[in-house]
């Protein structure tokens, strides 16, 4: 489960440079790239889908972990358990586990964000209060992430799930596997929204007139159903750094589109521009009214990776908390700067009328942002079947289906079940930003907030401490938010 989203594949930085050395920037040019791009990807995914290996499945990226799926007791040996102070940890160092987290942290989720800042301000001041509330749900979230941690050694645990069962009891574990199902669900379907919307956009950049629907069915059944139908995704692990790249990327041009006023009013593109801009008197002050919260709880479904978090600290080499913190602190300071840069880029550019999905503000006819799209495009193909994965996995466990009756027909028939109830539903639901802020609001917030939190309550036993306390308001605020945010994320339907 441990965030899908944001394990992504990506584009190498030196396939980029070529493209752009010998094609010129042409419609036409745009969709060759992505017509060999993706066959390339297909071809060899759609073949290790022909093969059926056995159900379980190894995924080479350590920041892909099925939900609640816990080790064999080979594995287990493998990999020290979180309280476990005498192993030393793993053998990643710092570096590679701060890489691996911003990997996990950071994915097509953040293209919702400018819709966040606009669904409370339409002047350009409304940046500073957003940049300030990214700041601080990031903060929240790297400290309850290290809380997960912290659960996880003191009660011998090794996943999320193992460690609510041990400090808070088995009896509540459903919460967990709800939760877990829920979420990793919300994610598949953003991407279908995101794939359905993105498949339009290139298809007109050649003059190919296709509706959202249709572009959505196409891209489900010729490309997501043969990969969510894969037994062993482990083929998918060459694909592990297209997500960031490709969002590194598109911050790039959404930087360059934005300094250069390409969109603003007489620029190159504005004519052509899928929504204009449009700026009102909202600045800074509309950040006090309650409508704020929807982008809040955007950004704590954003900064998601709580699942993984025992994972990271089991395989630190010299696995103490100060070099945990020090990977807490890396990773989530350098998702909450791209996280404030492309919000920023992407409100500023368009103002009040930024979509749910970003990119479909910009014209089909830039080539900069076409290229944003066909790495979105792949790098969301590619993360869609690990996410899937644990959607699937966390409805078996949710209705505590063993291990023994998970054979190929039941997986198959799940399968196709779940994957046509999330087509059908990305089919009706147009707006990324609303999904992004109902998941957010909802089970983001307790995965967050309220879990971590009520874990680390738990192995306290009463005791009273500035800790404890502002554990319990962090709980707190995240009830509230989950609250208010559904509610304000609704009442515009």
């Amino acid at each position: 489960f441990e965030r899908f989203r944001r394990t992504s594949p990506s584009i190498s930085c030196h396939s980029t440079v070529c493209c752009s050395h010998f094609l010129r920037p042409t419609t036409a040019n745009t969709m060759r790239v992505a017509r060999n791009i993706l066959l390339v990807a297909l071809c060899c995914q759609a073949t290790t889908a022909l093969v059926t290996p056995t159900r379980h499945h190894a995924i080479a990226n350590p920041s892909v972990m099925a939900p609640r799926t816990r080790l064999s007791s080979d594995a287990a040996a493998e990999v020290p358990r979180g309280g476990d102070q005498n192993q030393g940890g793993g053998t990643a160092t710092i570096p590679n586990e701060v890489f691996n987290l911003i990997k996990s942290i950071v994915g097509a989720g953040v293209l919702s964000l400018p819709a966040g800042v606009a669904a409370f301000g339409n002047a350009p001041s409304a940046i500073a209060p957003a940049a300030l509330l990214i700041g601080a749900m990031g903060a929240i979230s790297a400290y309850t992430f290290g809380l997960i941690g912290r659960v996880c050694r003191k009660t011998n645990t090794m996943s999320y799930a193992e460690a609510w069962d041990v400090s808070v009891g088995k009896k509540s574990s459903f919460i967990i596997a709800f939760s877990c199902f829920i979420d990793c669900w919300f994610g598949n379907l953003s991407y279908s929204m995101i794939l359905a919307d993105t498949m339009v956009n290139l298809l007109s950049s050649v003059g190919i007139v296709a509706t959202r629907t249709q572009s959505l069915l196409g891209v489900t059944g010729i490309v997501l159903l043969p990969l969510c139908l894969m037994k062993n995704l482990a083929s998918l692990a060459p694909f592990s750094l297209i997500g960031i790249v490709g969002m590194l990327y598109t911050m790039f041009a959404m930087a360059m589109r934005y300094f250069g006023g390409a969109y603003a009013s007489g620029g190159k593109y504005l004519a052509t521009a899928l929504a204009a801009p449009v700026f009102g008197a909202n600045g800074a002050k509309a950040a006090l009214s309650a409508k704020s919260l929807i982008l809040t709880c955007m950004l704590s479904n954003a900064y998601i990776a709580h699942f993984n978090a025992p994972k990271f600290l089991a395989e630190l080499k010299d696995n103490t908390m100060s070099r945990f913190y020090q990977v807490i602190g890396w990773s989530f300071g350098a998702s909450v700067l791209i996280y404030g840069a492309m919000t920023a880029f992407g409100f500023l550019t368009f103002g009040a009328a930024s979509n749910g999905l970003i990119l479909n503000n910009y014209s089909t006819n830039d080539f900069l942002m076409s290229m944003s799209r066909i790495a979105v495009a792949i790098s969301v193909t590619g993360s869609y079947p690990l996410l899937f994965s644990g959607t699937r996995d966390g409805l078996l466990d949710l209705f505590k289906v063993s291990q023994e009756k998970r054979d190929n027909s039941l997986f198959n028939k799940i399968t196709l079940g779940v994957l046509a109830g999330t087509t059908l539903a990305a089919a009706k639901l147009t707006d990324l930003g609303l999904v992004a802020s109902v998941g957010g609001a909802t089970f983001g917030t307790a995965l967050v907030f309220i879990y971590p939190a009520v874990m680390f309550l738990k192995t306290q036993k009463g005791k009273s401490s500035f800790e404890t306390k502002l554990c319990k308001v962090i709980a707190a605020l995240g009830v509230v938010m989950g609250a208010v945010g559904t509610k304000l994320a609704l009442q515009d339907i």
